[in-house]
């Protein structure tokens, strides 16, 4: 049961920081670049481009359920952006919990 709650609790915060990810581009223009990540929600980014309308669009980045930070992929594999948590063993791919949770699934 507690490996389901933290596979839950993943999905969720992958559901929120995308959202957050769309306010962002919606207020920018564009996502954050791959270089610039999730800091973006939090930090006004000091490198190009500089985005014009930022705001705070969370208080502090979360980590995943097993203490690792998410995962921010511009340009995305299945997506044009990716938010994704490697899951419990903490490296890409795997089955079960290891398996990766991410924005696309």
């Amino acid at each position: 049961r507690a490996d389901d709650a933290r596979i839950t609790a993943a999905r969720t915060d992958v559901g929120n920081l995308m959202q957050a990810l769309k306010l962002y581009r919606l207020d920018n223009q564009r996502f954050p670049t791959g270089a610039q990540g999730l800091n973006a929600l939090v930090l006004k980014p000091t490198t190009e481009p500089i985005p014009g309308n930022w705001k705070p669009y969370l208080e502090k980045l979360p980590n995943d359920p097993w203490g690792r930070p998410y995962q921010y992929m511009n340009p995305g594999i299945r997506s044009e952006v990716e938010v994704l948590s490697f899951g419990a063993d903490g490296q890409p791919g795997g089955e079960g919990n290891n398996a990766d949770i991410g924005s696309w699934q």
